[in-house]
């Protein structure tokens, strides 16, 4: 066992010493303190690709309880249009266009976008969750480097959390039918 051990420590020091020179051989004398300042910078996320259809608008599915939209994002005035419908028309409750304007609110990029969206199943509430949850991954889809900011904030994730469905032997999910003493 104490050979196995000492080999792997050999091996990592060889490795360890030929990683160390690998760059220093692809590197200039000019480019020196350049790579060394970059160097931190290159454990964070790769930057994604940015993601357009033909007509340069960037497409995104979003989904909450039973809830689906279908979004497309392109450059504009703000104008977001829900179900051939203006957003204060068809989400009158001033509380459901805040859910929609978080991406933009989060991102610094009120106004910049327009946005047509077709939304089918569940309530009100969860369209305008899905609504919010296609727009923060069609933002990200154009403006990859806002990904992080859109991640951070918990946009991107598709909230799992759907109704319990009824038992038998219940009134309800878990509710019990009343009690009858007599």
């Amino acid at each position: 066992m104490a050979t196995e051990e000492t080999k792997t420590a050999t091996d990592l020091a060889d490795l360890k010493s030929v990683v160390d020179s690998a760059p220093a051989a692809t590197e200039t004398a000019g480019d020196a303190g350049e790579t060394e300042a970059a160097k931190p910078a290159a454990p964070t996320a790769p930057l994604r690709e940015q993601e357009l259809d033909a007509q340069g608008r960037a497409y995104a599915t979003g989904r909450r309880k039973d809830a689906t939209a279908r979004v497309w994002l392109k450059p504009g005035t703000g104008k977001v249009t829900v179900n051939g419908r203006d957003q204060e028309v068809y989400f009158a409750r001033p509380t459901l266009r805040l859910v929609i304007d978080q991406p933009f609110t989060i991102t610094e990029r009120q106004g910049q976008y327009d946005v047509v969206c077709t939304v089918s199943g569940g309530g009100l509430s969860g369209q305008a969750g899905a609504v919010k949850h296609g727009i923060s991954q069609a933002l990200s889809k154009y403006e990859p480097a806002l990904r992080s900011t859109i991640k951070a904030a918990g946009f991107l994730t598709r909230d799992s959390r759907v109704v319990e469905r009824k038992k038998y032997g219940r009134a309800k999910a878990r509710r019990s039918f009343q009690f009858s003493k007599r």
